[in-house]
């Protein structure tokens, strides 16, 4: 293999100038490290008062709660759950019965428990993750692979647990420290993707070889089996062990929106032939697919959007008819599907209020209506439970949830009527007098845009409500209702100096998914700007409708959010009176070399191309900058923060900013770092209250 096969290309002609914060990329780096400190002290010393120190507390309180609802995954005659407590931070691996899982206190099994492997390793282990090896009909699951992050980022140590010894196995398999991922091939082999060493890792730093280990024997010398250019995102290998219907597929993920997709034949790969903004999936005997542009097909256009299905064989044979499941509206996007044993449930996005759908096969892929209970601005998760367990093979879990609505849990037989409760939160704050309406913004380009609005019912249209605006807008993901106790109780009841409490917005700014692919399609690469006009138009209707006044109003996003936000900061200050910009992307000159960056080219756009740089230059926060001085703006105050153990996107970027704004001499400009948690910015209940209560 060429050895320069995975060398960053050089910067061409049109390159930055010298940039004097580079020395903060240096993530472990003394220098960086005693930065890092500095900035941390002077943060806290500013915000670490008795006020926080009680809302910390509070946090903590609702993340800590005893009467949660613990989240259950069936494999076999068992519900699993991992759980985080006080007495517990690490967190329980554990497992019970139906009928125990039912009850007020259920009788759990523990099967791991990771703050005494953390203590008896000497390692910061966080639970990263478990798949169980299905066993034969009639057997009791045996075997799982379990992930450990060493720091709450997202490489992990991987190894072979034993379920029914409740210990791992010893001499079985187990992987170092890496961004792995790993199938079972039967009780006695895996497929491994992994750092394998020279050439074995994409330009995003995601594994683009995978080899079939098995037992007992060497990784390294383990024969590979797939294989992905070093331009592409990684290469990936699935096993769906289901007696009849075993699948091995391999999945070539060239970026976050093209893939290409083969299965395992007789000991070669046949491709599915499709076009790569199709993502394929397969259950048993289909093939699922879902267009993110229109598809022309020999049957006719398959809008983007859509849910179409084949049979496998069929197809693979070459038999390209398909038959449309889901076609999406203007107001309707898809958002999930999961079989049970002889029907397709469908979540679905109506003006970003949830809907279920049931497809039946049986009945030409028949659309109806799931019988619910209740009606409003609610989100619905709904999977199947057990579709091989011949008892549970027609049962769904059913999780909804609102801004002023705790989760409850429920559980249905298709057929039976609507399902019943199983489990329910208690409400975390007082939502008496608060209520959810749903407004539309209208963007530069005439773009009607939705965002929620949680406020009092007696809201006073002068202005002088606090605000607090959340948003991401990228990656087609949706931002959903959804209830949050640290929101009702560090926002919604959390009364100024006047005696107000907070109002939350909840944007759906293009990027997202929302309304579907072309939603998100809107705001890609060159046309990223809309997003964040989006945003700030929604920031002006606010003001506009008396809600707010900008010094009065706040914006926070974490990741793609950070970016959001930052654009924020430097597009827009005079909209805004504060920003808390999390763990976040701001330097787009050279996001693609730092950590995982380079798998996010095709929603951004590449800047080592000089036609690419010219628009990626236009939202990159840490370029507008520049910008804005020269402009003189005034900035809102700002909270930058970041992980150092953040190996997604990485801590640098947030340092440069706040060191960059801080030389500036820009008043009111903060960095706090936390040393572990990875992306989420946290690996445990405190450091998550923590964080919360600082951004």
């Amino acid at each position: 293999m060429d050895s320069t096969a995975d060398a960053a290309p050089a910067l061409p002609d049109t390159a930055e100038p010298h940039d004097p914060w580079l020395w903060l990329e240096d993530i472990h780096g003394p220098g960086a490290l005693d930065w890092v400190r500095e900035r941390n002290a002077a943060t806290e010393a500013m915000l670490h008062d008795g006020a926080y120190r009680a809302l910390e507390a509070s946090l903590l309180e609702v993340l800590d709660a005893d009467d949660r609802i613990p989240m259950p995954t069936k494999h076999g005659a068992f519900y699993y759950n991992f759980w985080r407590d006080a007495a517990h931070p690490k967190g329980l691996w554990r497992r019970t019965s139906w009928e125990s899982y039912r009850s007020d206190s259920p009788d759990w099994e523990i099967l791991l428990d990771v703050d005494a492997l953390a203590a008896a390793e000497g390692a910061d282990w966080v639970f990263a993750g478990a798949a169980l090896l299905r066993p034969d009909d009639g057997e009791p699951y045996r075997r799982a692979i379990v992930r450990l992050s060493p720091d709450g980022g997202d490489a992990v140590e991987v190894r072979e647990f034993d379920l029914e010894a409740a210990r791992f196995v010893p001499g079985g398999f187990a992987l170092p420290t890496a961004k792995t991922r790993v199938a079972w091939d039967g009780p006695d082999a895996w497929y491994v993707a992994t750092a394998f060493g020279e050439g074995s890792l994409t330009r995003s730093g995601y594994p683009r070889t995978i080899r079939r280990v098995e037992r007992g024997t060497d990784p390294q010398a383990a024969p590979e089996v797939f294989a992905v250019d070093p331009s592409h995102v990684l290469a990936q290998v699935s096993v769906d062990q289901t007696p009849g219907y075993r699948h091995v597929t391999a999945v070539d993920v060239i970026d976050f929106f093209n893939t290409r997709t083969s299965l395992l034949r007789d000991g070669r790969w046949v491709p599915v032939e499709v076009p790569t903004h199709v993502r394929v999936d397969i259950h048993r005997q289909w093939l699922l697919f879902r267009p993110q542009q229109d598809w022309d097909t020999a049957g006719g256009i398959v809008p983007a959007g859509s849910l179409a299905v084949a049979p496998l064989d069929a197809f693979l044979a070459g038999d390209a008819t398909t038959t449309a499941v889901f076609t999406p509206d203007a107001a309707t996007s898809l958002q999930s599907a999961s079989f049970t044993a002889d029907h397709l449930l469908l979540t679905v996005l109506h003006d970003v209020s949830s809907r279920v759908l049931v497809a039946d096969p049986a009945a030409g892929w028949q659309l109806r209506p799931l019988e619910l209970d209740g009606d409003g601005h609610l989100d619905l998760s709904v999977g199947a439970v057990d579709e091989d367990d011949p008892e549970t093979a027609h049962d769904y879990w059913l999780v909804s949830t609102g801004f002023l609505t705790p989760p409850t849990l429920s559980r249905g037989t298709l057929g039976a009527g609507a399902p019943l409760e199983v489990k329910s939160s208690p409400a975390r704050f007082d939502a008496t007098g608060l209520e959810v309406h749903q407004h539309f913004a209208t963007s530069d380009d005439g773009t009607r845009v939705p965002y929620f609005q949680v406020a009092p019912a007696d809201l006073v249209h002068d202005g002088g409500n606090p605000v607090l605006m959340n948003g991401y807008g990228g990656f087609e993901t949706s931002m959903t209702p959804s209830y949050s106790g640290v929101v009702g109780r560090a926002w919604l009841r959390r009364e100024d100096n006047t005696g107000r409490g907070g109002v939350y917005v909840l944007a759906n700014i293009r990027g997202g998914g929302e309304y579907g692919p072309a939603w998100h399609r809107a705001a890609l690469r060159r046309n990223r700007h809309r997003a964040y006009e989006d945003f700030a138009a929604i920031a002006r209707d606010l003001v506009a409708r008396g809600v707010t006044r900008p010094e009065r109003l706040a914006a926070t996003g974490r990741s793609n959010g950070g970016l959001l936000v930052g654009n924020m900061l430097t597009r827009y200050p005079e909209l805004f009176g504060a920003i808390s910009c999390g763990v976040p992307l701001l330097d787009m000159r050279r996001y693609t070399r730092l950590s995982a960056g380079h798998s996010w080219i095709a929603e951004y756009g590449d800047p080592e191309v000089p036609g690419d740089w010219e628009f990626i230059r236009g939202f990159s926060p840490y370029h507008l900058l520049d910008d804005a001085l020269a402009a003189g703006a005034r900035f809102p105050q700002a909270l930058i923060w970041s992980a150092t153990s953040d190996d997604r996107v990485g801590p640098a970027q947030a340092r440069k900013m706040a060191a960059k704004m801080l030389a500036a001499d820009i008043p009111g400009i903060w960095y706090r770092e936390s040393l572990e948690g990875g992306h989420a910015g946290a690996s445990d209940n405190r450091q998550s209250a923590e964080m919360l209560a600082t951004s």
